[in-house]
């Protein structure tokens, strides 16, 4: 789980994404927005730091032969809660990295409510990672 901190998201919109709705708070506001929404890229940046700590970190894990999906399902706010949730869809030997396995994976980042529940979606995506293969009669 991870809070949205609002000068992290409005630093990272001056930085990358420096569109109105994500750095001015005023034009913001009075806009059908309601005030100040973060970049979508802010957005996959905090789930990529959520799946790395989580996943990546723990993994005998190369890099990715990339995104297949990537959708923002509703604005993220600063103070907004947020949990991710991984789910492997499938899995095989790679046919471009021998000794590496193709992992599919769906990720889906979650608005929590006050009770800790999820709430509302904010972020899908559907990627493969590679992985080093275990030898076989390896220990687990």
């Amino acid at each position: 789980m991870v809070t949205v901190d609002g000068d992290e998201m409005v630093a990272f919109a001056r930085r990358f994404d420096p569109q109105w709705y994500h750095v001015d708070a005023e034009l913001a506001g009075a806009s059908h927005h309601g005030g100040l929404i973060g970049s979508g890229f802010y957005t996959v940046s905090l789930f990529m730091r959520a799946y790395v700590d989580h996943v990546l970190s723990r993994a005998a894990a190369d890099a990715s032969p990339g995104l297949e999906e990537l959708r923002w399902l509703a604005p993220v706010r600063a103070g907004d809660r947020l949990a991710v949730r991984l789910d492997v869809i499938g899995s095989r030997p790679s046919t471009a990295r021998p000794g590496l396995g193709t992992v599919s994976l769906t990720g889906t980042m979650l608005r929590l409510g006050a009770d800790d529940r999820p709430e509302q979606e904010v972020l899908r995506t559907r990627f493969r990672g590679w992985f080093s293969l275990r030898t076989p009669g390896a220990r687990t």
